[in-house]
């Protein structure tokens, strides 16, 4: 490691989300190109800097810091050039020049100690004097936290935001309760605060480390798909967590309570804990889904008339079941439509449709994924959008249509819907203008996504919310589907026939066995149903290509490309990462025609089948129509 010291003569570039800084600094006679997190510096100060030399493929040499520190100007010119430099609002370089030579070495002497006499520099009136010494004495604050911050192993671009947030409480509160970055502070986690609170000294018995550790391992519980823990469970895992004896984190419950952070239900015998924020999402949830629930005066004769027609015209017929669904769909504005593979839910969804288009009513059609999006779409012939994509997300940074409330603004911390700074333009300010909404595959609807959902449903629209409660629940927190027909406070509607194509199929058969807690064949005679059992990994890859470049193809008149492969685990002789490899060796092997980029250890190439795993909602895109004409 080699040191640096000189002044920042220019910055040339500076990300203000991670501090990440190019900048000039001259040394003695040299003028050299540094990069690094510089959060707080500003031109003309002083700074000695640590790090190493860098060649870069574009730029050239650099001198690539690690840590610095900054230094208070020594001499006149060193004085004169940072008052000069613009850190100091209001100070130009004649007006710097005129202090330092009214004041000379002492010139920040006088400005921290008596900046009444600035006035006595021509163009500095009292109060702009007081003006400059607020701004001197901020930034001299600001530069004593960060290296008081920095004891504690703590990154300039977090001590930046820690400074921001407390000014110079920062000092009492990481003396005393250094958990409560963890809840103010984005990016800051339980792990990061019992980090700094164990160098600060803090005991590993603190109440106010158990406390965080409590609403921690809520927070550890909501990634799991949990609302809530019960209590006995809670106070093992926090135990195991912090490493203390039970009994002083059950006394610490009341005073959770108390201060409105977690929330006690007794459930039977059972007490079960909510974080607060889960609670009343829960709650707020369970009310607007009353609001919507208004019943509709309309005669059986006129909607059974009116479904007859619809049958004739789609050459469709529906079971009594499935002739219930759309009588409950005209008569209520909330209902939920549940069953198994094969039921006739896609059915029963298209006759809804049209029975309110003959209405003239707006109909609006959404799921929770991209792909069932895209399946509703082809199997209604209507658009179906992500519920995301309907409720327009949109980065934080933008306005909405409707003027922006605190709490539809997405964040981890409050427990809202969080997508890295983005919120939904579409709310109770700003609702959806739909008199019909349809919501498939509901189960896969966590609780974030179905409350923002229902804020931007006004009383009057009709939703309607279908899926099927035995598939895989939601990723994230809560069992939305599940605990709104478990409440029986709803119309729901079951659809439990199997129709005669869909009982051709023994996975939708012995899907439904399993539901039932019966025994499926495996005797390997079905049309689309089969059980090879191997024990040798290598075996059972060799299987899998027979099966996927000569076997199923044929079977299934489909193409390799249409077979997905399934897994249950990353790593491993039959993981996801071997498995990916192998399968494109054979099936998307390298050709000179064929464009490759590597990433990491993996090879993309072109004609390969890949899947989005993450989102980037605030990535620019264009479409391009005719002559190139950007037409979305």
């Amino acid at each position: 490691m080699e040191k640096l010291a000189g002044y920042v003569e220019h910055i040339i570039y500076r990300n203000t989300d991670n501090g990440y800084t190019v900048l000039n600094l001259v040394s003695g006679e040299d003028e050299i190109t540094c990069v690094g997190i510089f959060s707080t510096i500003a031109e003309g100060e002083n700074i000695e800097a640590t790090g190493d030399y860098t060649d870069h493929p574009t730029y050239g040499t650099q001198f690539k810091v690690v840590s610095f520190e900054e230094k208070a100007p020594e001499d006149q010119e060193a004085i004169e050039r940072y008052l000069g430099s613009g850190a100091i609002k209001g100070i130009g370089l004649a007006m710097a020049a005129r202090i330092v030579r009214r004041f000379k070495e002492d010139t920040f002497r006088i400005i921290e100690e008596e900046p009444e006499r600035l006035a006595e520099v021509k163009g500095i009136s009292e109060r702009k004097a007081m003006e400059i010494a607020s701004q001197v004495n901020e930034k001299r604050d600001l530069r004593q936290a960060m290296i008081f911050l920095q004891q504690f192993g703590i990154t300039m671009n977090l001590a930046v935001k820690i400074y921001n947030k407390y000014g110079q409480e920062v000092y009492g509160i990481l003396k005393e309760n250094p958990y409560r970055l963890a809840d103010d502070i984005e990016g800051v986690g339980f792990r990061t605060a019992d980090d700094i609170a164990a160098k600060a000294g803090i005991r590993t018995d603190s109440d106010f480390r158990v406390r965080s550790g409590i609403l921690y391992t809520l927070l550890q519980a909501s990634g799991e798909g949990h609302t809530f823990l019960p209590q006995e469970e809670l106070t093992a895992k926090t135990s195991e967590l912090l490493g203390i004896d039970k009994d002083i984190i059950e006394k610490n419950y009341m005073d959770l309570s108390i201060e409105r952070k977690i929330i006690m239900k007794q459930s039977g015998e059972q007490t079960q804990i909510y974080s607060a924020s889960f609670y009343y999402m829960e709650a707020n949830t369970a009310t607007m889904l009353r609001e919507l629930d208004i019943a509709y005066d309309v005669a059986d004769a006129e909607i059974e008339q009116r479904i007859h027609n619809i049958e004739k015209q789609t050459g469709m017929q529906l079971d009594e079941h499935q002739v219930q669904a759309v009588k409950e769909a005209v008569r209520n504005g909330l209902l939920v439509i549940t069953g198994g593979p094969g039921t006739g839910k896609t059915t029963t969804i298209n006759t809804i449709i049209r029975y309110f288009e003959m209405e003239g009513m707006d109909i609006f059609l959404a799921a929770p994924t991209g792909r069932a999006a895209k399946r509703m779409s082809e199997t209604t012939g209507f658009e179906a959008r992500t519920i995301h994509r309907m409720l327009e997300l949109v980065p934080s940074g933008i306005p909405d249509s409707g003027s922006m409330s605190g709490n539809n603004a997405p964040s981890g911390k409050n427990g809202s819907f969080s997508s890295g700074g983005m919120h939904f333009d579409r709310n109770e300010e700003n609702p959806l203008e739909a008199d019909v909404i349809i919501i498939d595959e509901m189960s896969m609807v966590d609780i974030f996504l179905m409350n923002a959902l229902l804020k931007a449903v006004s009383v009057g629209t009709r939703l309607i919310l279908v899926g099927d409660i035995n598939q895989l629940p939601s990723v994230g927190p809560g069992c939305v589907l599940k605990d709104i027909i478990r409440a029986g406070s709803c119309p729901v509607v079951q659809l439990t026939r199997i129709f005669r194509q869909a009982s051709q199929s023994d996975i939708i058969v012995n899907a439904h066995k399993i539901n039932r807690g019966e025994h499926v064949t495996l005797d390997n005679k079905s049309r689309d149903f089969f059980f090879l059992k191997r024990y040798d990994a290598d075996v059972i890859i060799n299987v899998v290509l027979q099966l996927i470049m000569q076997k199923l193809p044929k079977f299934v008149n489909a193409q390799p490309y249409d077979i997905q492969v399934l897994t249950p685990m990353k790593k491993g002789n039959l993981g996801v990462e071997r498995l990916n490899s192998i399968l494109q060796q054979y099936l998307n092997p390298p050709a000179p025609d064929k464009k490759e980029k590597e990433y990491g250890d993996k090879v993309f190439r072109e004609g390969d089948k890949v899947m989005q795993i993450k989102n980037n909602y605030q990535m620019e895109w264009e479409i391009r129509g005719r002559y190139g004409v950007v037409i979305e």
